[in-house]
C-alpha cells in the first residue's frame, strides 16, 4: 500500500501538470520543479531512512513515514500557489523516504529464501504496474472532474488504511547492530543532488555561463569528490562504496538510474504532448497511457518470476531492447498528427520494458547483501531510481524548455531529440545488463558477500 500511494503520486502528477501550468500560471521550470522537489528530497534521504530503519526499528520509522506523507498530501491540496506547493511536495518526500526502502528491508528480513524473495519482490513490484495503470485513469477523471487538487486527496485513506494495517500485522525488526548517522556524508549528498539538478533545470533560462549555474555545477562537482574521499574514511559510511566491488550491485545502480531517467522524460514529454499538443483533456490523456501501464503491471511478476529462475540477464536485455524500441520508433516518427496505432505500440514497448527491469534491479541490490544491511543497500537502489528520474525530468525538461512556449511544430521538434536521449536510456540498461550478468560479475557478488560479512562479523566482535 504504501509503494502503491508513492507510485500513484507520481503517475497522477504528471497527468495534472497542464493543468497545475494553467491554474498556477508557472513556466516549465516551475513543472520541472513540481516534480523534481519531491524526487529530489526523496533521493537524499533514503539511505539515511533506510540505515535509520536498522537502527531504531522498521516498524516505528515506517508509520513515522505513512504519517508524514499523508498529512504532506493533504497540505498539497491546499496549495495556494507554486512555493507551497513545492514546499509540500518536500515535505511528502520526507515521508516517502521512509516507505518504499524501509518496506523492501522488511520484505527481505521475512522473505530469506532467495527464490521466495525474488517471486515476493515480484510481486510488490507488481503494485508499480496497478498504479501506472490505474494511475493515468483517475488521475484524469479527478483533474478533469475536481481539479488538480484532488490527485492529493487519495493518498489520505490509503495512507490511513496503511497506517492501520502495519500496527496490526507488520512485525518490529532491526539490525543486530545499529549504525551511527553520518551528517557529513548527508550534506554532501544533498549538495550534489540539489545543485546538479539545479543547473541543469535553470540553464536554458540563465544560460550554462551564468555564475548560479557554474557555481551549482561545480559545487556538485566538488561534493562527488567529497563522498568519495570521504566515505571510505568511515566506520558506518552513508554511503557504503564496498558495495560496488560487487559488479552486479554496481550495474544495477547504474541501471536503475538509466531506466528511471527513460521514464521521468518518458512521463514528462508525454503528458504534455497529449494534452498541449493533440489538445485531449486529461480524461483522454490517461486512457491513451493506459497500454503502456497495463504493460508494466502484466510484465512485472513475469520478471519476477524469470529471475527467480534464470536470473537477471534476461529480463534486463529485454528491457533494454524494449525501450530503445519504443524511443527509437517515436524518434524516427513523432509529430503533432502521429498515427494512434503507432503511439498504441510505442507506449506498450516502454511499458514491457518499464515492467521488466525492476525486479533485477531490486533483487540484485538487496542479494549477496548481509541482513543487517538490507535497508542501506535497498535505499541505494532506490535513491538511483529516484535520481534518475529527477535528472531525466530535468534534462528533458530543460531540453522542451523552448519547444511549450511557441508552437507544436517546435515542441514535437524538440520532442525528437528528447526520444534519441530516452533511446540512449534504453542502450544503457541493454549494454549494463549484459555487462554486469554474466559469470565474472557473479563471481565479484560473492567476494564481495564473503568480504563484507567477515567484515561486519569482525566488527561485532570489536564492538
Amino acid at each position: 500500500m504504501s509503494l502503491l500511494i508513492v507510485s500513484l503520486d507520481n503517475t497522477i502528477l504528471n497527468v495534472a501538470l497542464p493543468s497545475i501550468h494553467r491554474d498556477l500560471h508557472t513556466s516549465v521550470s516551475g513543472l520541472q520543479w513540481t516534480v523534481d522537489a519531491y524526487t529530489l528530497v526523496l533521493a537524499s534521504l533514503l539511505m539515511l531512512s533506510g540505515s535509520t530503519a536498522d537502527r531504531v526499528g522498521r516498524r516505528r520509522t515506517f508509520q513515522a513515514g505513512l504519517v508524514i506523507f499523508t498529512a504532506a498530501s493533504l497540505l498539497c491540496s491546499l496549495a495556494p500557489g507554486l512555493g507551497w506547493l513545492v514546499v509540500a511536495r518536500m515535505l511528502q518526500a520526507v515521508g516517502g523516504s521512509m516507505l518504499n526502502p524501509v518496506a523492501m528491508s522488511i520484505i527481505s528480513n521475512t522473505f530469506t529464501d532467495p527464490r521466495e524473495r525474488a517471486r515476493a519482490i515480484g510481486v510488490w513490484s507488481g503494485v508499480v504496474g496497478i498504479s501506472m495503470a490505474a494511475g493515468p485513469i483517475i488521475g484524469g477523471a479527478l483533474v478533469e472532474s475536481a481539479g488538480w487538487r484532488a490527485i492529493f486527496w487519495l493518498n489520505v485513506p490509503i495512507g490511513l488504511a496503511a497506517l492501520f494495517l502495519t500496527r496490526r500485522y507488520v512485525p518490529e525488526s532491526r539490525a543486530p547492530r545499529a549504525r551511527r548517522v553520518d551528517p557529513v556524508g548527508q550534506a554532501l549528498v544533498v549538495v550534489l543532488l540539489v545543485a546538479l539538478t539545479y543547473a541543469i533545470i535553470e540553464s536554458p533560462n540563465l544560460g550554462w555561463t551564468s555564475p548560479v549555474v557554474a557555481g551549482c555545477a561545480a559545487a556538485a562537482l566538488c561534493a562527488l569528490l567529497g563522498l568519495l574521499w570521504y566515505e571510505p574514511r568511515r566506520a558506518d559510511p552513508l554511503i557504503d562504496l564496498r558495495f560496488f566491488r560487487s559488479a552486479p550491485f554496481s550495474g544495477a545502480t547504474v541501471i536503475a538510474v538509466a531506466a528511471f531517467a527513460g521514464l521521468g522524460g518518458f512521463l514528462f514529454v508525454s503528458s504534455l504532448y497529449l494534452q498541449d499538443v493533440r489538445q485531449l483533456d486529461p480524461l483522454h490523456a490517461g486512457l491513451f497511457m493506459l497500454p503502456m501501464a497495463v504493460m508494466a503491471l502484466l510484465t512485472a511478476p513475469v520478471s519476477g518470476r524469470m529471475v527467480a529462475s534464470r536470473g537477471p540477464r534476461t529480463p534486463l536485455l529485454l528491457a533494454g531492447a524494449a525501450f530503445c524500441a519504443s524511443a527509437v520508433l517515436q524518434a524516427l516518427t513523432y509529430s503533432e498528427h502521429l498515427s494512434v496505432p503507432l503511439l498504441v505500440v510505442a507506449y506498450l514497448l516502454f511499458g514491457t520494458g518499464f515492467g521488466l527491469v525492476n525486479a533485477p534491479i531490486t533483487n540484485t541490490a538487496v542479494s549477496g547483501m548481509p541482513r543487517s544491511q538490507a535497508g542501506v543497500a535497498a535505499a541505494v537502489a532506490s535513491t538511483s531510481r529516484q535520481t534518475g528520474q529527477s535528472l531525466g525530468v530535468a534534462v528533458i525538461g530543460a531540453l522542451m524548455a523552448g519547444g511549450v512556449h511557441t508552437d507544436a511544430a517546435a515542441f514535437t521538434d524538440a520532442a525528437r531529440t528528447a526520444w534519441w536521449i530516452i533511446a540512449g536510456c534504453g542502450a544503457a540498461v541493454l549494454v549494463m545488463g549484459t555487462l554486469t550478468s554474466g559469470r565474472w560479475a557473479r563471481a565479484t557478488a560473492q567476494r564481495t558477500a564473503k568480504r563484507l560479512a567477515a567484515e561486519e562479523t569482525r566488527e561485532t566482535v570489536n564492538a
